[in-house]
């Protein structure tokens, strides 16, 4: 939430420098106060935790936030996830007039796949363009990053041999990106993906932005230059035990996979893993909710359509 002060505060022209939002109390008194609209686009099969997760972190901070579950018409999962759709979730194709102030878009596990063989790639293209007039600004998880860079930008995903897996060290490249405002110098982030996208290929286009990454991981944290896009190739929203579940899923299924790296403790798995990221995950989502969701998001959701967009938040 942004500070408010006397219009001739001689610190807010500092402030402003360093990209922190201070309001004059004159632009304060202007403004008109909505709950956000917010719809999240589920690809993953275990609907119920990854609802958790996400709603987990929209749920720290002062904003009141309106969820919808939406999901693709031509994507089919398992009976008890359908029975579970059925009753929360709404269909693509129900809301295509409706306005978001923000959406996300999960991750799925299609890491082998080629786009064009995922079978609903097509609508989720559609959904990719819909968001673009119909949302203010639109978070894309993991394998729905490297898709929407795809989308958007032609940049094509290369998959792994091995599998980056784990919990790994990030570093900001801006001292005071919006939406890396209050990091550490240093913070952590579990990843769990084969794909991955050059860093000097992201850095080629002028549109895109790349706020945080590793050498290890390469770019982590992106947006293009509005924050009408913001891209996160690894998995905050995780929960302390997502990744040994992952591991030992695929244990069981008798796969030879390597443990994931800096997460059990001494490396072994029979320890309980902590959560190292947690502080981090609700911060990132409190700054994107409130520099590039609730400042920049038109009071007349109806506007949302017409690509009224403030940037005032540009790296």
């Amino acid at each position: 939430m942004p500070i408010t002060v006397q219009d001739a505060l001689p610190a807010i022209s500092q402030l402003r420098q360093e990209n922190v939002f201070v309001m004059p109390k004159s632009r304060a008194s202007t403004q008109e106060i909505r709950p956000m609209r917010l719809a999240i686009l589920n690809l993953m099969p275990n609907k119920v935790e990854t609802e958790v997760q996400f709603i987990r972190l929209l749920a720290n901070t002062p904003l009141q936030v309106n969820v919808d579950l939406l999901r693709l018409d031509t994507h089919r999962s398992s009976a008890n996830s359908e029975q579970h759709l059925d009753m929360f979730y709404r269909y693509f194709s129900d809301v295509k007039d409706t306005n978001y102030d923000a959406v996300i878009i999960t991750g799925a596990p299609l890491a082998h796949l080629e786009y064009v063989e995922v079978g609903y790639w097509q609508e989720l293209q559609e959904f990719f363009e819909w968001a673009e007039h119909h949302v203010t600004s639109t978070l894309f998880s993991c394998w729905a990053a490297h898709a929407g860079l795809y989308h958007h930008y032609g940049l094509k995903r290369e998959l792994q041999a091995n599998k980056l897996c784990g919990v790994f060290e990030h570093q900001c490249y801006f001292d005071h990106g919006a939406l890396t405002r209050g990091f550490d110098d240093r913070f952590l982030v579990p990843h769990s993906r084969y794909g991955h996208i050059d860093i000097n290929k992201i850095a080629a286009h002028d549109e895109l932005v790349v706020l945080a990454g590793s050498e290890e991981v390469g770019a982590y944290l992106l947006k293009n230059q509005s924050g009408s896009q913001v891209y996160l190739t690894g998995h905050p929203e995780y929960d302390a035990d997502t990744l040994q579940k992952e591991y030992q899923r695929d244990v069981d299924k008798g796969l030879d996979v390597a443990k994931p790296k800096n997460y059990f403790p001494e490396d072994n798995p029979a320890l309980k893993p902590s959560k190292t990221w947690q502080s981090h995950a609700f911060l990132l989502f409190s700054n994107w909710l409130n520099y590039y969701v609730y400042q920049t998001t038109p009071y007349d959701i109806n506007l949302v359509s017409q690509d009224v967009r403030t940037d005032n938040y540009a790296e």
